[in-house]
């Protein structure tokens, strides 16, 4: 469905006492998704997760590297040829109360897109009309209830499921969900994680899922690869069970060691928690990243850039020259 080569992108501050600064969002990331698909990318705020997915949708540009959608390389494409390709990938946003036009029903927000593509098509005003009622069907809403309201006379559940149908007015290839459960009461993200999963079922679409949370991308991805980003580097990749079960890299390991322990239920694993501190990340770009915040850094760390790489009895990728299984997240307290 898509691949993604050496993906940078740097910002650039233009104004104000920080002019000149400049962010490293991403740092060469490579990714691929099969049709029908699923990839997550972890890791904390500010990682670059967004800015990748914003790119992977068409909404952001890259500095460097290669998109191809479908075996179709972007970069030799311009602006306009580009839209065909990108239109396959459709984004679900964060924030559902601010994802959709307060002024809009439900059934003028479906509409637009699908006004769009009648044109293109050919198709009557008849088919906009089944097609909004399909898609809200295939969401989990009923559209004779739904169509004539507006968003605020919806819940947080409802209106996530009504951005997830708009995505779905142009049959896209692939959904880039962006914390598409973080807004949302505790309540209700099964749900939509269910749906998101039956989706990838039924209808054969890819996800690229963006998240903090361990569970919801183990949730959503279970038969796909696990990518944990730190300041813009992929630092560790590989089937999801494998990266949550055995992380080998100290940022994988504090993550997932933050988790909080059932007391009386769960005993929390080998590797305590490691403190995430902020600290001036200007200052550590000579070697590892990770360097600074790390427990178990070597001189060689300081100094040095580990790239992504496969050593002897690790089955998952890794971006360190000291990787070592740890078990760190909680355990069953045995006889419980």
């Amino acid at each position: 469905m898509i691949t993604a080569t050496g993906i940078t992108r740097t910002f650039r501050q233009r104004g104000g006492v920080l002019a000149g600064r400049e962010v490293q969002a991403l740092r060469g990331v490579d990714f691929s998704i099969a049709k029908g698909g699923a990839a997550s990318f972890i890791g904390e705020s500010g990682c670059g997760k967004t800015t990748l997915g914003r790119i992977i949708a068409g909404l952001e540009s890259y500095d460097g590297g290669e998109i191809a959608i479908g075996g179709t390389p972007m970069t030799p494409l311009k602006p306009k040829q580009r839209q065909p390709h990108f239109r396959k990938i459709q984004m679900i946003h964060q924030d559902p109360y601010s994802a959709l036009n307060p002024t809009r029903t439900i059934h003028q927000t479906l509409q637009a897109p699908l006004a769009l593509r009648a044109r293109q098509t050919g198709r009557s005003k008849q088919w906009m009309e089944e097609r909004a009622a399909e898609v809200l069907s295939l969401v989990g809403l009923d559209p004779g209830s739904v169509l004539s309201r507006y968003p605020h006379q919806l819940s947080g559940g409802m209106r996530q499921r009504v951005v997830i149908a708009r995505a779905l007015t142009v049959d896209p290839e692939m959904l880039v969900a962006d914390e598409a459960v973080s807004m949302i009461d505790v309540s209700l993200r099964l749900g939509i994680l269910a749906l998101l999963k039956d989706l990838r079922e039924r209808l054969g679409v890819a996800v690229l899922f963006i998240t903090h949370d361990v569970a919801t991308a183990r949730y959503i991805g279970d038969d796909g690869e696990l990518f944990v980003i730190y300041r813009g580097q992929v630092v560790e990749r590989g089937p999801v069970d494998t990266v949550i079960a055995d992380p080998v890299h100290p940022y994988t390991q504090s993550l997932l060691s933050a988790i909080p322990v059932l007391h009386g239920l769960e005993e929390p694993g080998e590797q305590p928690v490691v403190p995430l501190e902020s600290l001036d990340e200007s200052r550590a770009d000579a070697g590892c990243l990770f360097a600074r915040r790390c427990p178990f850094r070597s001189e060689r760390c300081e100094s040095e850039l580990p790239l992504l790489q496969v050593t002897d009895g690790v089955p998952q990728e890794h971006a360190c020259f000291h990787p070592e299984r740890r078990s760190v997240i909680a355990r069953p307290l045995s006889g419980v």
